[in-house]
């Protein structure tokens, strides 16, 4: 089933995320609907507090990128669910990617991350595992781990990109922004 994406102004999308243990109510439903729900927005990751629930998962599929690494020295894609993720270690030199987010439509902006993680998760029959990721794949697992812990890519951008976005930030805030997809808007008052 398809999920409405939570947009920017929505209080869920800056909360610390809570752990899950395998009794959470739905689950394997859940991962289901946000596999749907990403796909369906045209993302390449997608965390739970994005469909407004406060928890410590999030979905990736890189393989979709896949077309874009041909003759590259990068790391394959892979479609993973991560439960309870923590990350261990971020390592080399800073580097600047373009970033965007299901939440923030319509809004992008080079993001420094440093190029190679060690992450802990959890997979959906919670089974633990550790693994260092480089490249895009850490990127978007960054970006995603970002999301668990109430952080938004926007306030990561240099300030005179984050000035320059104010407009658009409070528009989507408002629900003046057109998708191609379901989303909840603040509710104004």
């Amino acid at each position: 089933m398809i999920l409405p994406i939570f947009a920017y102004g929505q209080p869920v999308l800056k909360k610390v995320a809570a752990e899950i243990g395998p009794d959470y109510p739905g689950l394997s439903e859940l991962i289901a609907n946000m596999w749907d729900t990403m796909y369906h927005a045209d993302g390449v990751g997608l965390a739970a507090p994005q469909i407004g629930l406060a928890v410590r998962l999030f979905v990736i599929d890189s393989e979709q990128l896949e077309s874009d690494k041909k003759n590259s020295d990068e790391e394959p894609g892979f479609k993973r669910v991560f439960i309870n993720a923590k990350i261990l270690e971020e390592t080399g030199d800073l580097w600047s990617y373009e970033e965007g987010c299901l939440s923030i439509p319509r809004i992008r902006g080079d993001v420094d991350r440093p190029p190679v993680i060690r992450l802990r998760w959890q997979d959906e029959n919670f089974d633990t595992h550790e693994q260092t990721f480089t490249g895009i794949n850490a990127r978007i697992i960054q970006h995603e781990y970002d999301h668990i812990e109430g952080v938004l890519f926007t306030e990561k951008l240099k300030p005179l990109k984050k000035r320059l976005i104010q407009r658009k930030l409070e528009d989507i805030r408002q629900g003046k922004v057109n998708t191609d997809y379901k989303m909840k808007f603040f509710a104004v008052r």
